[in-house]
């Protein structure tokens, strides 16, 4: 089992900047990728970044892509995102996801894709 836990949300004026953080535990070793999803009110949940278990060629949706950056430290157990240049429609709340299974090229981007999920925390960027 692996347990999820996102922290770092907040409220924030547009322009500015949030970094979330999801701290991994229990049996994490074995994990292939982990992403970024988020949902907003009224709308289906939508991923956002993904990374591969070695770090190299993350993946992004097109609506970050340049303002969002995921990285995960050296051992893997925290995942984070770094939201730049934050706009109203980036109000959500934000999952951090993980799973095992082998995959090839890039990381999937389907939510169906991801087993393990934390809890979520809140970003809500005023104009």
């Amino acid at each position: 089992q692996v347990l999820l836990v996102e922290s770092g949300g907040g409220s924030v004026q547009a322009g500015g900047s949030l970094r979330l953080s999801c701290a991994a535990s229990g049996s994490t070793a074995g994990i292939t990728r982990m992403g970024w999803f988020r949902q907003a009110s009224g709308k289906e949940r939508e991923g956002v970044a993904f990374i591969p278990f070695d770090g190299v060629r993350p993946l992004y949706d097109d609506s970050v892509k340049g303002r969002f950056t995921i990285s995960q430290d050296n051992n893997r157990k925290t995942l984070y995102l770094q939201m730049n240049s934050l706009k109203p429609e980036d109000t959500a709340m934000y999952y951090c996801a993980a799973d095992f299974r082998w995959f090839t090229g890039n990381p999937p981007t389907s939510a169906l894709q991801y087993n393990y999920w934390g809890q979520g925390t809140q970003v809500t960027v005023s104009s």
